[in-house]
């Protein structure tokens, strides 16, 4: 997957459309991923000793891959993300629209 853990995306479609968040976690077999304060979900608790009260919470719900772009950490715009070998043989992620190495 090109973009992985720690990186600032942007949500392009759905109810969070337009809404800038960072990686918290990557699931590569499902193709999705978990961005910290975007796409909430309902919750509830089942009763237990921590919560005896069971109750109603927010949490954040997976986004399929195809529905963010890796913001470029030089001009801030959304953009497509690729791979290029340099001439030492070490493959690196780059920005398609600066020509920047992540």
């Amino acid at each position: 997957m090109k973009i992985r853990k720690g990186d600032e995306v942007i949500v392009t479609t759905g109810k969070d459309s337009g809404k800038k968040g960072r990686v918290m976690r990557v699931f590569p077999n499902e193709g999705k991923l978990l961005i910290e304060k975007i796409n909430y979900r309902t919750c509830y608790l089942r009763k237990s000793q921590e919560n005896p009260k069971g109750g109603i919470t927010k949490m954040e719900g997976k986004l399929h891959i195809s529905n963010v772009k890796l913001i470029c950490p030089r001009s801030g715009k959304p953009s497509r993300v690729g791979y290029s070998i340099l001439a030492d043989g070490t493959k690196h992620r780059i920005v398609k629209a600066s020509g920047e190495v992540l």
